[in-house]
């Protein structure tokens, strides 16, 4: 970890606790700020700030009081997830405070090179490959997975030396609170429409995305999907070597594939039909990571082993088991109409499509060619369970079932399904109307899937 000064007796709030408000917290405190941390959630049911309490740390909980800000606060360290159309941060832009999120502190403080990784979809997967292919043959130093893959950057990076790399997961709302943060390599899986709630039009979400290379100069990389012509044109503002991947051959430079083989520049690496996990969207995933392992010299050997043993990332296309020749699956990260897409286009086989979740306000008329060509009867649940219906009966669907839950499609997918079928959970719709996360509901779908094949079998 450097040893900065820059926050000495520095006063800061820190707006929002989980791992992120804590982290932060702590590492400024040893920084030497004057710390004051503001969580909405109630003391007596809140261990983390109670924590912070007994560290010596000031804590002002059950809500977010507007006369905060006039107690002379340099810097605000916000939460992700809060918005920035909150009262208490929307006030403190109004006073010109500067307001960053945890990465930001954590390249601040790191002796590691970062890797940065966002895109709509499939940002954890390839975080993950990345670091994967980066250990695989290593022989000094260690990859590290921080951000939103669920890990503290801030507690990686304090631990991580200048032999190691930090590959995160950056997501548009730590984007949002990034200053000086500059990643040797800058990754963009895709840009897709999300997010709008928070970023208010699709717009500003794509600034958001595109602040990974804000700070980055000739001699940092940016890897695109060049399958997009969007960011195709959004490539061209940024000062990196922009490097490309290409899962549709549009390129023959960078990552791509071409007469089904996974290439790098003019060299072949492997044939796309030994990958270990399904779906072209994965492949996309692959070629992005590959790209990145191959900027910092990592052999074939290296790469090609980790993608013959790579099973999937939970919640994520997870694979769960194959049980009476059906085989199960656990995509409920798939929050989004692409994301589904891409994971039903990966199947050859037959699929019961288990799918909805929370309204957004918007229809999924984008499914029925994927659903007619791969779908033979679907599952529904959850506030967008009648869209999800319409887009069904619109593909010309005709066994499907609208059930309360995640729970209860499992049972219900099994009768409607015969030999060598995939029952996939592949919502395209966020959780939050019915679970706290997109984990929970796959893991309760995880468990409802034991628990059928635990009845069955007695």
């Amino acid at each position: 970890m450097k040893n900065i000064t820059n926050y000495q007796n520095k006063k800061v709030l820190v707006v929002g606790l989980a791992k992120s408000g804590m982290n932060a917290a702590k590492l400024l405190k040893e920084l030497g700020a004057s710390v004051t941390v503001n969580d909405r959630k109630n003391i007596d049911d809140n261990p983390d700030a109670k924590e912070l309490l007994d560290e010596g740390i000031q804590v002002i909980t059950g809500g977010h009081p507007l006369s905060l800000l006039d107690e002379g606060f340099e810097l605000i360290v916000k939460n992700p997830g809060i918005p920035y159309t909150n009262p208490i941060i929307a006030k403190a832009m109004e006073k010109g405070l500067p307001i960053i999120t945890e990465p930001e502190l954590a390249y601040e403080i790191s002796e590691a090179p970062m890797i940065g990784v966002t895109g709509t979809n499939g940002k954890t997967t390839t975080t993950t490959l990345i670091s994967l292919m980066l250990n695989q043959e290593r022989k000094q130093g260690q990859a590290f997975v921080a951000g939103n893959i669920g890990v503290s950057s801030v507690a990686v990076a304090k631990k991580a030396t200048q032999n190691d790399v930090i590959v995160t997961e950056l997501s548009s709302f730590q984007l949002c609170g990034i200053d000086k943060l500059k990643p040797e390599i800058a990754v963009i899986t895709n840009i897709y429409e999300a997010h709008t709630d928070y970023h208010q039009t699709r717009e500003n979400y794509v600034k958001a995305k595109m602040r990974i290379t804000e700070n980055q100069d000739s001699n940092d990389f940016f890897v695109i999907n060049w399958d997009l012509e969007e960011l195709r044109e959004l490539a061209k503002t940024s000062h990196a070597k922009v490097i490309p991947f290409s899962r549709l051959a549009k390129i023959q430079t960078g990552a791509y594939v071409k007469d089904g083989n996974i290439c790098y520049q003019d060299e072949v690496i492997m044939k796309t039909d030994d990958v270990n996990i399904p779906g072209e969207h994965n492949i996309e995933n692959i070629l992005a990571a590959i790209v990145v392992v191959k900027i910092k010299g990592v052999k074939n050997s290296a790469i090609k082993d980790v993608l013959t043993t790579f099973t999937g990332v939970r919640h994520r296309t997870q694979f769960v088991s194959t049980w009476h020749h059906r085989k199960f699956y656990n995509d409920s990260k798939a929050t989004n109409i692409e994301a589904t897409e891409m994971a039903v286009k990966g199947f050859s086989q037959p699929i019961i499509l288990l799918a909805g979740g929370l309204d957004r306000g918007f229809t999924f008329e984008k499914l029925v060619p994927v659903l007619k060509q791969h779908v033979k009867a679907m599952i529904v649940f959850g506030e967008t369970a009648d869209l999800m219906k319409d887009a069904g009966e619109a593909a010309g669907i005709t066994e499907i079932k609208r059930v309360t839950d995640v729970v209860a499609a499992v049972p219900e997918a099994y009768k409607l399904s015969t030999d060598n079928d995939i029952i996939l959970l592949s919502p395209a719709a966020a959780s939050w109307d019915q679970y706290p996360s997109f984990e929970v509901r796959g893991d309760q779908y995880i468990d409802a899937v034991e628990k059928l094949m635990q009845v069955e079998d007695n």
